[in-house]
């Protein structure tokens, strides 16, 4: 085979394994997520952030969580959610911090909820995009 057909056939087998694989590991933008207007302190002194989300699979590349972040008074406190499940249906979701690492009381604050999209490099993280955001004014209640 000559250098010329060899080069040609590489870059044949390359272009096609790129249409191929790029449709494959694309984001669906087909996702949504809200912030509860209450947030709730528990008895150890934790609080308890909720809202709901949507979402379609994630790539198969990736995975997909929740990233909680309430600030109050200057303090910010980021926190994850419980397992995000992708298959379209509105359901809730909950991320509670233990009353160890917060200092939150009751009062005004704001919460933004992210629905992130992780993308893996194997078993490592590649990159981390946030597919759907949303930002509120939140009531921290005493007792949940």
């Amino acid at each position: 085979m000559s250098g010329r057909r060899m080069a040609l056939a590489a870059l044949s087998a390359l272009a096609a394994t790129t249409v191929f694989t790029v449709p494959a590991g694309a984001t669906v933008f087909e996702q949504g997520i809200s912030v509860h207007p209450e947030a709730h302190l528990t008895q150890d002194g934790g609080v308890v952030l909720s809202g709901t989300y949507h979402c379609e699979q994630a790539s198969p590349r990736g995975a997909m969580q929740i990233k909680a972040t309430l600030v109050q008074d200057g303090t910010r406190l980021s926190v994850g959610a419980e397992e995000v499940v992708c298959d379209g249906a509105e359901r809730r979701w909950v991320a509670h911090a233990p009353g160890s690492f917060v200092h939150v009381h009751p009062g005004h604050a704001t919460v933004t909820g992210e629905l992130q999209e992780i993308r893996l490099s194997g078993l490592m993280p590649r990159s981390v995009t946030t597919v759907a955001q949303d930002s509120e004014d939140v009531e921290v209640r005493e007792g949940h």
